[in-house]
């Protein structure tokens, strides 16, 4: 039976490609549409681990987590050191990490911290920062790059970096007057980590020192206190206890010095799914739609089909084939059809995967392993499968209500 679909197939290969074609599209486009998503929740949580508290400047607790950890918008303003200071000499805090954004070079963001960014900062599970290159931040000019940023910008050791103030892909407020030497290169760790330039937090002060509201005034910081410590964008608290997360959240939130937010990460990711998950739930719809039509249009053909091929049922009854071997023909080549297209899916997602898997690390930092692939995927190319049999039970059942009432000659 197969054979002999697989043959009838062969003898209409022109329009049994085209719907192969059709399916295989779709299917792939499905695929990739579930790779994208499992990725895409996977490469946000594995961007911070270990982290308890994070703290900003009054606002939304979605956008503190997006610009904080993702890189993603701007903060609505910053808090000062005092408070930090308050911070991290509460008794129930083991460790913070400052944070200072609002800078950029070449498009890629710029992070100001310390060195205990690289001493407690994590990311997956529970992995530290490692050094591929270099050395780590050991003066105020030190620059140490992520992974992705030194491989774009194809920067090594000891070259000069000038860089701009604020975020945009061009700007007209270059710090030329403080250049930075770069000293480091992390390895690569899949977050938005790889695409941010890490530098000391006195080469800050230095850079910024006759800067005002943004703008540039030569010798304005001549007279200025240089041991002042900059403004933060935000700050990472690890605690002795995470039992006294949900009590120092809400201290912090009613900081009576300055109006402040805190929040957990992992119940504020939680928050920013459940906003995304309509988005995520449209896409599987519309990727299953388009299976569905590429389905339609194979039952579609083969229904068609079955008026030029009267004669060649009316044979394979003269031969003795049964109406139930009809069914099973026509059954049989809607199920090679999905079987072929499901293998063809497999390749195209792979190739497009190939193909895309670098941009989208270098412009969202989201990782797209070639991969076998996963049991989800698995369940969907067996569920398009089934859904092709179900479709095909339409050509095959009229096939066999023909072959009951149809003779060895046509009607005319």
């Amino acid at each position: 039976m197969w054979q002999l679909a697989w043959r009838s197939l062969w003898n209409r290969r022109a329009s049994a490609l085209l719907t192969l074609l059709t399916i295989a599209a779709s299917v792939a486009l499905l695929l990739a549409v579930e790779r994208v998503r499992v990725q895409a929740r996977a490469s946000f949580a594995s961007t911070v681990s270990g982290t308890d508290l994070i703290v900003g400047a009054r606002g939304g607790s979605i956008q503190l987590l997006l610009y904080a950890i993702f890189g993603i918008g701007d903060a609505p303003q910053n808090f000062s050191w005092d408070s930090y200071e308050a911070l991290r000499e509460h008794p129930d805090v083991a460790w913070t990490i400052p944070l200072a954004l609002g800078d950029s070079y070449r498009g890629q963001r710029v992070l100001a911290t310390d060195h205990s960014y690289f001493e407690h900062y994590r990311y997956g599970g529970g992995q530290s920062l490692q050094l591929s290159q270099g050395h780590l931040l050991e003066s105020a000019q030190d620059a140490v790059l992520g992974a992705e940023v030194a491989r774009l910008l194809d920067h090594g050791i000891g070259d000069s970096l000038v860089l701009s103030h604020g975020l945009g892909e061009v700007s007209f407020s270059d710090h030329k007057d403080a250049p930075f030497r770069v000293v480091g290169i992390l390895a690569p760790t899949g977050t938005p980590v790889d695409r941010t330039v890490h530098i000391d937090l006195a080469g800050l002060q230095h850079m910024h020192r006759d800067w005002q509201h943004g703008v540039h005034i030569p010798g304005s910081g001549a007279h200025q206190d240089h041991a002042e410590e900059p403004a933060l964008t935000a700050a990472l608290l690890g605690l002795k206890s995470r039992t006294a997360a949900l009590q120092l959240r809400e201290q912090i939130n009613r900081y009576a010095a300055e109006p402040l937010t805190a929040i957990l990460p992992g119940f504020t990711l939680q928050q920013l799914w459940s906003l995304l998950g309509v988005a995520e739930q449209a896409l599987r719809i519309v990727a299953l739609l388009v299976v569905l039509a590429g389905l339609l249009g194979m039952t579609a053909t083969l229904v068609t089909s079955l008026g030029e091929r009267r004669r060649e049922m009316a044979v394979l009854r003269a031969v003795g084939a049964a109406p139930r071997h009809i069914f099973g023909l026509l059954l049989a080549e809607a199920l090679c059809l999905a079987l072929l297209a499901s293998v063809s899916a497999l390749a195209l997602f792979t190739a497009a995967v190939w193909l895309v898997a670098p941009y989208a690390q270098a412009q969202f930092g989201l990782l797209l392993p070639v991969s076998w692939p996963t049991p989800a995927e698995w369940g969907l190319l067996a569920l398009v499968i089934l859904a092709a049999g179900a479709a095909g039970l339409v050509p095959a059942v009229a096939a066999y209500r023909r072959s009951l009432a149809d003779g060895l000659s046509l009607r005319l």
